[in-house]
């Protein structure tokens, strides 16, 4: 799939964060003790793995994964016909409920607000996953985590999630007017 030049921009900061916490994990990696966090509660790290590629790089395969999807969608986006560029007659899909435009972007703008908001939730989630990669990778096997973990990795998401929202609403409330 050759992604569309929007795209394409908005994906440098996730293809450098990937990079990123990659090339920490491979640098942090031979350092690592034998026993790794496998879980991190509120109360520390409450469940622990032996040190393996899998278990040492499974944010990292996650962040891989999660951009591979939400880069897809947010190319499939701006694919996708915009609800104005859709002819007036066209068949609906719901008996007549307006189903050829559930879900549709309104506008060429509204898709292309969306497909970055996309692209910026994915950063956000890199962000948060190289804060829990700092505890994963630590050179020592101990049970305690600072209070402002929780904190370090909900924010960003959090951040990420209000710019997609935001996005949404912004595209609902223009089609309402």
């Amino acid at each position: 799939m050759v992604f569309s030049s929007p795209v394409r921009l908005w994906l440098l900061p996730n293809a450098a964060l990937l990079a990123v916490l990659t090339l920490w994990g491979v640098l942090r990696y031979p350092h690592l003790p034998n026993r790794i966090p496998r879980h991190i509660g509120l109360d520390g790290v409450d469940a622990w793995t032996e040190r393996s590629i899998g278990s040492a790089f499974v944010l990292v395969f996650v962040y891989l994964g999660v951009t591979v999807l939400l880069t897809a969608c947010a190319e499939l986006t701006l694919r996708v016909t915009p609800q104005d560029e859709l002819p007036k007659d066209a068949a609906s899909f719901g008996n007549g409920l307006a189903g050829a435009s559930l879900n549709r972007p309104r506008t060429r703008a509204s898709a292309l607000r969306a497909a970055r908001a996309l692209l910026v939730l994915n950063a956000s989630l890199g962000i948060s996953l190289l804060v829990g990669c700092g505890v994963l990778w630590r050179s020592s096997a101990d049970q305690e985590v600072s209070a402002w973990l929780f904190a370090a990795m909900l924010l960003p998401l959090l951040a990420g999630t209000g710019v997609t929202v935001a996005a949404a609403l912004h595209d609902r409330r223009t089609s309402a007017n």
